[in-house]
């Protein structure tokens, strides 16, 4: 497919998520500019991402540190980059300055690594708590028992605000994962009632492309999706595109 088609094709696909995603504001009684779409383009190359922003998306989602950073050189600088994915300690120092919010803080030892990173930048850096909250065991963050001992640490922090939670639900009937953003916008909800300035549990990371409808019902401030906008389109873009 050539890049006409592919934007025609990627329009018509944002469209198509942009009806849902209304439908489902509607139903839960919220305003729609409550819930942004993180486009999560792992799976395609740097031509086709550049492509959403100007299609009017200018949030995107990496898993992998090393492809956010590539990307991000390779796109406009309003993009937004959001890191969904796990974060090495060793990778944060050049992770921070490309990135708008990380979603995926799933240790104390992470968000140690964060605080320090931050504070020799002299400059706040937002994230979210990924939590465990399907309780696979191939998932990483904490679990939502883990979180009361976490907050005396939490409130030590003076270049890391807390604004939110984020979790993955298991791969399942979208109704089924009800259950686990209802649960977690109630721990978030707890949480927001016993830490201090700066931080500010705003947000909720929930809802990927089975069921994102679910999560906007449920709460969801950020839903990460990738494969209802990218299934079928290349990951390398053709030669013809890099010139």
């Amino acid at each position: 497919m050539d890049q006409p088609g592919v934007r025609k094709l990627l329009a018509e696909r944002l469209a198509a998520v942009e009806e849902r995603l209304q439908a489902a504001c509607r139903r839960a009684g919220r305003r729609r500019e409550e819930v942004t779409l993180v486009a999560v383009t792992k799976t395609v190359d740097a031509a086709v991402a550049a492509l959403l922003p100007e299609l009017g998306v200018f949030d995107l989602g990496e898993n992998r540190p090393q492809e956010l950073w590539r990307k991000a050189a390779a796109l406009p600088g309003t993009v937004r980059w959001h890191l969904i994915g796990h974060l090495q300690r060793n990778k944060v120092a050049a992770t921070l300055p490309r990135t708008t919010l990380i979603h995926s803080v799933d240790s104390l030892r992470l968000l140690e690594a964060i605080e320090s990173a931050a504070a020799r930048r002299q400059s706040p850096v937002e994230v979210l708590l990924e939590i465990h909250a399907g309780l696979e065991n191939s998932k990483q963050g904490f679990r939502p028992d883990d979180l009361a001992a976490l907050l005396e640490a939490v409130k030590t922090l003076r270049w890391t605000r807390l604004r939110g939670l984020m979790t993955m639900a298991p791969l399942q009937a979208a109704e089924a994962c009800r259950p686990i953003f209802a649960a977690l916008r109630r721990q978030r909800d707890q949480l927001k009632r016993q830490l201090p300035p700066p931080h500010d549990l705003v947000h909720l990371s929930m809802g990927m492309s089975n069921d994102f409808e679910v999560a906007v019902e449920e709460g969801a401030t950020f839903v990460r999706l990738g494969s209802v906008l990218f299934d079928g389109l290349m990951h390398d873009a053709p030669p013809s595109w890099r010139n």
